[in-house]
Protein backbone atom coordinates (compact mmCIF):
# COMPACT_ATOMS: atom_id res chain seq x y z
CA UNK A 1 0.00 0.00 0.00
CA UNK A 2 0.84 3.76 -0.82
CA UNK A 3 1.20 6.72 1.60
CA UNK A 4 -1.70 7.56 -0.68
CA UNK A 5 -0.92 11.35 -0.83
CA UNK A 6 -3.72 12.96 -3.31
CA UNK A 7 -3.92 16.38 -3.86
CA UNK A 8 -6.24 17.95 -6.28
CA UNK A 9 -5.07 18.19 -10.11
CA UNK A 10 -1.32 16.74 -8.68
CA UNK A 11 -1.20 14.76 -11.82
CA UNK A 12 -2.71 17.31 -14.09
CA UNK A 13 0.48 17.54 -16.50
CA UNK A 14 0.78 13.66 -17.00
CA UNK A 15 -3.20 13.62 -17.85
CA UNK A 16 -2.94 16.64 -20.28
CA UNK A 17 0.12 14.50 -21.88
CA UNK A 18 -1.57 11.48 -21.97
CA UNK A 19 -4.59 13.15 -23.62
CA UNK A 20 -2.22 14.96 -26.25
CA UNK A 21 -0.30 11.54 -27.06
CA UNK A 22 -2.83 8.81 -26.70
CA UNK A 23 -6.00 10.84 -27.03
CA UNK A 24 -6.72 9.58 -31.17
CA UNK A 25 -5.93 5.78 -29.71
CA UNK A 26 -8.79 6.12 -27.00
CA UNK A 27 -11.12 7.49 -29.96
CA UNK A 28 -10.65 4.73 -32.41
CA UNK A 29 -11.38 2.37 -29.67
CA UNK A 30 -14.69 0.45 -29.40
CA UNK A 31 -14.35 0.40 -25.54
CA UNK A 32 -11.43 3.05 -24.47
CA UNK A 33 -10.70 2.02 -20.65
CA UNK A 34 -8.21 3.39 -18.61
CA UNK A 35 -6.68 2.00 -15.01
CA UNK A 36 -5.75 4.88 -12.79
CA UNK A 37 -3.54 2.18 -10.32
CA UNK A 38 -2.95 3.02 -6.62
CA UNK A 39 -5.15 6.43 -6.92
CA UNK A 40 -4.55 6.87 -3.01
CA UNK A 41 -6.29 7.76 0.16
CA UNK A 42 -8.76 9.95 -2.03
CA UNK A 43 -10.37 9.21 -5.61
CA UNK A 44 -9.45 13.08 -7.18
CA UNK A 45 -6.70 11.90 -9.04
CA UNK A 46 -9.47 9.15 -10.98
CA UNK A 47 -11.67 11.45 -11.21
CA UNK A 48 -9.98 14.11 -12.74
CA UNK A 49 -8.23 11.77 -15.18
CA UNK A 50 -11.62 10.57 -16.71
CA UNK A 51 -12.77 14.14 -17.12
CA UNK A 52 -9.45 15.54 -18.76
CA UNK A 53 -9.33 11.87 -21.28
CA UNK A 54 -13.63 12.51 -22.31
CA UNK A 55 -12.24 15.89 -23.65
CA UNK A 56 -10.16 13.59 -26.45
CA UNK A 57 -12.04 10.76 -26.10
CA UNK A 58 -15.98 11.58 -24.88
CA UNK A 59 -16.58 7.20 -24.52
CA UNK A 60 -13.68 6.91 -22.13
CA UNK A 61 -13.68 5.06 -19.02
CA UNK A 62 -11.79 5.24 -15.72
CA UNK A 63 -11.57 2.26 -13.26
CA UNK A 64 -9.63 3.10 -9.84
CA UNK A 65 -7.58 0.39 -8.71
CA UNK A 66 -6.39 0.20 -5.02
CA UNK A 67 -4.84 -2.32 -2.84
CA UNK A 68 -6.65 -0.91 0.28
CA UNK A 69 -10.12 -1.84 0.64
CA UNK A 70 -10.91 1.10 3.20
CA UNK A 71 -9.98 3.18 -0.01
CA UNK A 72 -11.95 1.41 -2.50
CA UNK A 73 -14.65 1.77 0.13
CA UNK A 74 -14.32 5.41 0.75
CA UNK A 75 -14.23 6.07 -3.26
CA UNK A 76 -17.51 4.45 -4.14
CA UNK A 77 -19.79 7.28 -3.51
CA UNK A 78 -17.93 8.98 -6.33
CA UNK A 79 -19.20 6.86 -8.77
CA UNK A 80 -21.13 7.61 -11.70
CA UNK A 81 -20.97 6.52 -14.94
CA UNK A 82 -17.83 5.66 -16.54
CA UNK A 83 -16.32 5.88 -13.75
CA UNK A 84 -15.98 2.96 -11.05
CA UNK A 85 -13.62 1.71 -7.96
CA UNK A 86 -12.25 -2.00 -8.19
CA UNK A 87 -9.98 -3.54 -5.22
CA UNK A 88 -6.93 -4.78 -6.32
CA UNK A 89 -2.86 -4.37 -7.56
CA UNK A 90 -1.16 -5.07 -10.52
CA UNK A 91 -3.68 -7.61 -11.43
CA UNK A 92 -5.58 -4.94 -12.77
CA UNK A 93 -9.11 -6.25 -11.87
CA UNK A 94 -11.04 -5.24 -14.78
CA UNK A 95 -12.93 -6.79 -17.73
CA UNK A 96 -10.77 -7.18 -21.11
CA UNK A 97 -7.54 -5.64 -21.64
CA UNK A 98 -7.24 -1.83 -21.11
CA UNK A 99 -5.93 1.00 -23.62
CA UNK A 100 -4.64 2.95 -20.98
CA UNK A 101 -2.53 1.99 -17.11
CA UNK A 102 -1.79 5.06 -15.00
CA UNK A 103 0.39 4.19 -11.96
CA UNK A 104 1.72 7.55 -10.33
CA UNK A 105 3.72 7.60 -7.21
CA UNK A 106 3.25 3.73 -6.81
CA UNK A 107 6.37 2.02 -7.98
CA UNK A 108 8.42 4.73 -5.75
CA UNK A 109 8.37 2.40 -2.51
CA UNK A 110 9.85 -0.08 -4.61
CA UNK A 111 13.39 -1.42 -5.27
CA UNK A 112 14.78 -0.85 -8.51
CA UNK A 113 15.27 -4.69 -8.96
CA UNK A 114 11.45 -5.37 -8.91
CA UNK A 115 10.60 -3.02 -11.59
CA UNK A 116 11.44 -4.38 -14.84
CA UNK A 117 8.75 -7.09 -13.46
CA UNK A 118 6.08 -4.97 -12.16
CA UNK A 119 6.45 -3.10 -15.85
CA UNK A 120 6.16 -6.88 -17.69
CA UNK A 121 3.47 -7.72 -15.71
CA UNK A 122 1.06 -4.52 -16.50
CA UNK A 123 2.52 -4.33 -20.09
CA UNK A 124 0.98 -7.78 -20.33
CA UNK A 125 -2.34 -6.52 -19.18
CA UNK A 126 -2.34 -3.67 -22.17
CA UNK A 127 -4.47 -3.70 -25.10
CA UNK A 128 -2.53 -5.69 -27.71
CA UNK A 129 -1.66 -3.86 -30.97
CA UNK A 130 -3.80 -4.53 -34.44
CA UNK A 131 -5.18 -2.58 -36.63
CA UNK A 132 -3.38 0.09 -37.20
CA UNK A 133 -3.35 0.93 -33.20
CA UNK A 134 -0.41 0.02 -31.22
CA UNK A 135 -2.28 -1.07 -28.13
CA UNK A 136 -2.44 0.33 -24.67
CA UNK A 137 -0.09 2.40 -23.19
CA UNK A 138 1.40 2.46 -19.65
CA UNK A 139 2.70 5.53 -17.94
CA UNK A 140 4.86 4.79 -14.89
CA UNK A 141 6.37 7.89 -12.97
CA UNK A 142 6.80 10.17 -10.23
CA UNK A 143 5.72 13.82 -9.29
CA UNK A 144 6.25 16.16 -6.05
CA UNK A 145 3.08 17.09 -4.28
CA UNK A 146 1.06 19.48 -6.13
CA UNK A 147 2.30 18.41 -9.39
CA UNK A 148 4.76 20.91 -10.56
CA UNK A 149 7.57 18.62 -11.39
CA UNK A 150 7.22 15.18 -12.72
CA UNK A 151 8.87 12.73 -14.65
CA UNK A 152 7.30 9.76 -16.23
CA UNK A 153 7.89 6.87 -18.62
CA UNK A 154 5.50 5.36 -21.12
CA UNK A 155 5.44 1.89 -22.20
CA UNK A 156 3.54 -0.10 -24.53
CA UNK A 157 2.61 -4.22 -24.67
CA UNK A 158 6.18 -4.07 -26.27
CA UNK A 159 8.26 -2.70 -23.59
CA UNK A 160 9.70 1.06 -23.04
CA UNK A 161 9.22 4.04 -25.14
CA UNK A 162 9.85 6.81 -23.92
CA UNK A 163 10.61 9.26 -20.64
CA UNK A 164 8.99 12.79 -20.13
CA UNK A 165 10.50 15.28 -18.11
CA UNK A 166 7.55 18.19 -17.30
CA UNK A 167 7.64 21.11 -14.85
CA UNK A 168 5.68 24.49 -14.05
CA UNK A 169 8.54 26.22 -15.55
CA UNK A 170 8.20 29.21 -13.31
CA UNK A 171 9.34 27.34 -10.24
CA UNK A 172 12.39 25.72 -12.25
CA UNK A 173 16.19 26.69 -10.94
CA UNK A 174 17.46 24.36 -13.73
CA UNK A 175 16.38 21.23 -15.49
CA UNK A 176 18.78 18.88 -13.15
CA UNK A 177 16.18 20.05 -10.70
CA UNK A 178 14.02 17.05 -11.87
CA UNK A 179 16.21 14.79 -10.97
CA UNK A 180 14.81 14.05 -7.62
CA UNK A 181 11.12 13.12 -9.72
CA UNK A 182 12.98 10.45 -12.14
CA UNK A 183 10.81 7.04 -11.70
CA UNK A 184 12.33 3.96 -9.55
CA UNK A 185 13.87 2.74 -12.65
CA UNK A 186 16.03 5.74 -13.11
CA UNK A 187 15.95 7.75 -9.89
CA UNK A 188 19.46 5.59 -8.87
CA UNK A 189 20.99 5.95 -12.06
CA UNK A 190 22.02 9.96 -11.89
CA UNK A 191 25.78 8.94 -11.15
CA UNK A 192 28.70 9.57 -13.87
CA UNK A 193 28.54 6.78 -16.89
CA UNK A 194 24.64 6.52 -16.92
CA UNK A 195 23.50 7.96 -19.61
CA UNK A 196 20.16 9.73 -17.92
CA UNK A 197 23.18 11.63 -15.50
CA UNK A 198 24.41 12.63 -19.38
CA UNK A 199 20.96 13.74 -20.21
CA UNK A 200 20.37 15.93 -17.18
CA UNK A 201 24.33 17.48 -17.45
CA UNK A 202 23.92 18.31 -21.31
CA UNK A 203 20.42 19.80 -20.12
CA UNK A 204 21.97 22.19 -17.57
CA UNK A 205 23.66 23.52 -20.36
CA UNK A 206 21.69 23.91 -22.60
CA UNK A 207 19.59 25.86 -20.24
CA UNK A 208 23.14 27.96 -18.70
CA UNK A 209 23.28 29.08 -22.78
CA UNK A 210 19.83 29.88 -23.01
CA UNK A 211 20.22 32.39 -20.14
CA UNK A 212 19.89 35.43 -22.94
CA UNK A 213 16.47 34.41 -23.45
CA UNK A 214 15.12 34.69 -20.34
CA UNK A 215 14.06 38.27 -20.61
CA UNK A 216 11.40 37.01 -22.65
CA UNK A 217 10.32 34.52 -19.71
CA UNK A 218 11.07 30.60 -18.54
CA UNK A 219 8.65 29.40 -21.63
CA UNK A 220 11.10 30.74 -23.87
CA UNK A 221 14.21 29.90 -21.97
CA UNK A 222 12.93 26.42 -22.47
CA UNK A 223 12.33 26.04 -25.86
CA UNK A 224 15.55 27.57 -26.96
CA UNK A 225 17.88 24.92 -24.06
CA UNK A 226 15.36 21.84 -25.76
CA UNK A 227 16.13 23.27 -28.84
CA UNK A 228 19.72 22.91 -28.64
CA UNK A 229 19.10 19.77 -26.46
CA UNK A 230 17.51 17.98 -29.74
CA UNK A 231 20.52 18.30 -31.85
CA UNK A 232 22.73 15.54 -29.24
CA UNK A 233 19.39 13.64 -27.75
CA UNK A 234 16.46 11.89 -29.83
CA UNK A 235 13.71 14.20 -28.77
CA UNK A 236 10.55 12.62 -30.27
CA UNK A 237 8.01 15.28 -29.19
CA UNK A 238 7.15 18.35 -31.08
CA UNK A 239 8.09 21.86 -29.88
CA UNK A 240 3.80 22.29 -29.35
CA UNK A 241 4.30 19.87 -26.21
CA UNK A 242 7.58 21.93 -25.09
CA UNK A 243 5.87 24.94 -25.00
CA UNK A 244 3.54 22.86 -22.12
CA UNK A 245 7.33 22.52 -19.83
CA UNK A 246 7.55 19.24 -21.31
CA UNK A 247 10.68 17.17 -23.15
CA UNK A 248 9.97 13.48 -24.33
CA UNK A 249 13.12 11.66 -25.20
CA UNK A 250 13.65 8.07 -26.41
CA UNK A 251 13.92 5.22 -23.79
CA UNK A 252 16.92 3.83 -25.53
CA UNK A 253 18.96 7.06 -25.10
CA UNK A 254 17.96 7.01 -21.04
CA UNK A 255 17.83 3.26 -20.12
CA UNK A 256 20.43 2.53 -17.13
CA UNK A 257 23.70 0.50 -18.55
CA UNK A 258 23.30 -3.05 -17.28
Amino acid sequence: MTRGTTNPNRLRRMDRWIAAVHGAELRRAADPVAVDLGYGAAPWTAVELLGRLRTVAPRARVVGVEIEPDRVAAARPYEREGLAFRHGGFEVPVPGRPLLIRAANVLRQYDEGQVAAVWERLCARLAPPGGGSRGGLLVEGTCDEIGRRHVWVALGPEGPRTVTFATRLGSLDRPSDLAERLPKALIHRNVPGEPVHAFLRDFDRAWAAAAPYASYGARQRWLRAVRDLAADWPVTDPPARWRQGEVTVAWEALAPVR
